[in-house]
């Protein structure tokens, strides 16, 4: 792959618009070189948008992904990064699970009024066949 990347291109790679990669870039959380209006992103700014779209996909917040993105250290040391990472992952996966039990219950519930609903409607339409 290239060494830098239009906008163009980096919408096509990651399958998002520009409007997200300028808000991003607002944002601080990608820095890519500007030539006038263009904007060229870098292998690190292709590091990052790959980890911003795996961070929000497992639903943290943009301020916890820029906390992991910060702790990437200049020296290569990706220890901090990682435990960090662990971290917040460990508490967000607690939190998908609870997210989860209380949408079984929903979906449970949910599908017991249908069931409900349903037999109700099939009895009501049979009285009103037999009563024609």
């Amino acid at each position: 792959m290239q060494d830098t990347l239009t906008i163009r291109e980096m919408c096509d790679a990651f399958e998002v618009t520009p409007r997200t990669l300028r808000f991003y870039e607002a944002k601080e959380l990608l820095s890519p070189i500007r030539e006038g209006q263009k904007r060229l992103f870098t292998r690190r700014d292709r590091a990052r948008l790959k980890l911003i779209l795996r961070g929000k996909r497992f639903g943290f917040s943009l301020e916890e992904i820029r906390q992991l993105l910060d702790l990437y250290g200049a020296d290569g040391d990706e220890r901090p990064q990682i435990e960090k990472a662990y971290e917040l992952g460990r508490k967000r996966l607690a939190e998908l699970k609870a997210e989860r039990e209380r949408f079984d219950g929903a979906i449970s519930e949910l599908e017991a009024q249908l069931d409900w609903a349903g037999r109700t409607l099939d009895g009501k339409r049979a009285e009103k066949a037999s009563a024609a």
